[in-house]
């Protein structure tokens, strides 16, 4: 998908006049465009979803909450065994957002600070090995009771990996190298494609709308074919 959004890109950047992006600048952008693209997908879910519990939204096809779902799971992994250090376990180096905790095979609730605290000053509420809890801190996370320094797994949404177009040099022009051995492809669902192209100009400097993304590729797509046929 990098290939094609690249060429894209280029096409619309030399319709209006703004030359070309040197590889290193279109990974860049490529690299901002696809993080919005994927940090969107939790507000949308969120929003979409509340519209679902309101009974607002489709099914089937029209099920968009479980249409970002969907996009989401590509990214979702279990880290099976936390590394523990000094009082907390670390996150994944991958992670972007812990979803869910486990110790002994069943679920760690999640409290705040303050709520820990509360449950401490009873023996009758303090966390134990069979109920027990954890505080998310910026970077790390507190399991309680502290006993507890192995076995804690985690479900988590991973970081999309860097995408970074590749390519060798042919007559001083960058040409595209997918089996190079740092080629990375956008990990975002396809259907994100005009987004990501939109963004990528955006950063370039050039204003363009999404229907008018999927109106060129369309007749991209279709002059393909008469060339084809004509072949």
């Amino acid at each position: 998908m990098i290939n094609s959004v690249r060429d894209t890109v280029h096409d619309f950047l030399e319709k209006n006049n703004r030359g070309w992006l040197k590889p290193e600048r279109f990974n860049n952008y490529a690299y901002l465009a696809q993080l919005e693209i994927f940090e969107s997908y939790f507000y949308d879910y969120a929003k979409w979803l509340a519209m679902q519990n309101n009974r607002v939204t489709g099914s089937g096809y029209a099920d968009i909450p479980r249409n970002i779902r969907e996009k989401l799971d590509i990214f979702h992994k279990i880290d099976s065994s936390l590394t523990y250090s000094t009082d907390r376990f670390n996150p994944p180096a991958d992670s972007y957002r812990i979803l869910d905790l486990f110790y002994a095979g069943d679920y760690i609730d999640e409290v705040s600070q303050r709520r820990q605290l509360l449950l401490t000053k009873s023996n009758l509420t303090a966390p134990t090995t069979d109920f027990p809890v954890y505080v998310r801190t910026e970077d790390n996370i507190i399991v309680y009771p502290s006993t507890i320094v192995t076995g804690v797994s985690a479900s988590y949404i991973r970081k999309p990996a860097t995408p970074k177009w590749t390519y060798t040099t042919v007559s001083g022009n960058p040409i595209f190298n997918g089996s190079a051995g740092d080629y990375q492809d956008f990990e975002i669902h396809p259907s994100d494609e005009h987004r990501l192209i939109v963004k990528i100009l955006g950063f370039a400097g050039v204003s363009i709308r999404e229907p008018d993304v999927v109106q060129y590729a369309e007749s991209k797509q279709a002059q393909k074919k008469i060339n084809e046929n004509r072949a």
